[in-house]
């Protein structure tokens, strides 16, 4: 089945690299493009992509408000912030917005594909040591969002303890052993988790943990 990708960035070189990258695999297709953010919410809306690949910093409006726009519509598709910086205070906030994940705009072809494809599948594109480092961070200093308590009581305590292991990076594999669990229903309790929250994918659930209290910032050194 062929992954289908928006690309928005103001450069057109750059686009137009991105483009050319994505569209030399079988399985993907970039099926539009937009060089501001104004655009990127508009073909998103019309072309219903399954991946955007957004810059984060576009003229007018940038790639967070247009993160936080395409992610508010029904049924949205993956958003991946693209940065030539890493881990600077823009990407906190394209967390709160409903970024899927990041990637520094020097990706190599082979992980530009791969990255689509992994956040297509509704996976985190996040390595575990940067999920927490960046989760402790970016939670500290961000405002949480309210979150409807009734979404914890939903949770069984076994998903409780799951959740709280995805938010500390753990991946299925290390959870399943863990919990002395077959990685199977990890999955199965994964997907139970991400459906009682109403969250995205692994980062929205992740940040979830954190505004309901379940995991809490480590203190600052």
């Amino acid at each position: 089945m062929t992954i289908k990708v928006l690309v928005a960035d103001d450069q057109d070189l750059v686009r137009a690299g991105f483009c050319m990258i994505i569209d030399a695999r079988e399985d993907l297709e970039v099926v539009g493009e937009a060089g501001d953010g104004d655009r990127a919410v508009r073909e998103a809306a019309r072309l219903r992509p399954d991946v955007v690949l957004m810059d984060v910093r576009m003229p007018g409006t940038d790639g967070i408000e247009a993160t936080r726009r395409i992610t508010a519509a029904a049924d949205p598709p993956k958003v991946v912030i693209l940065t030539t910086f890493d881990l600077d205070e823009p990407l906190y906030a394209a967390l709160r917005a409903g970024a899927s994940g990041f990637l520094l705009k020097d990706v190599r072809p082979p992980e530009l594909a791969d990255a689509v494809r992994v956040v297509s599948r509704g996976e985190a594109l996040l390595a575990p040591t940067v999920t927490r480092r960046l989760l402790d961070r970016f939670v500290a200093v961000q405002p949480a969002e309210p979150v409807r308590p009734g979404r914890l009581a939903e949770l069984t305590d076994r998903e409780v303890e799951v959740l709280s292991l995805v938010a500390r990076a753990a991946s299925n594999a290390e959870i399943a052993g863990y919990l002395s669990l077959a990685e199977a229903t990890v999955k199965t309790h994964v997907s139970s988790v991400l459906r009682k929250l109403g969250a995205r994918d692994r980062v929205h659930a992740v940040v979830m943990a954190y505004d309901l209290g379940i995991v809490r910032p480590r203190p600052s050194p």
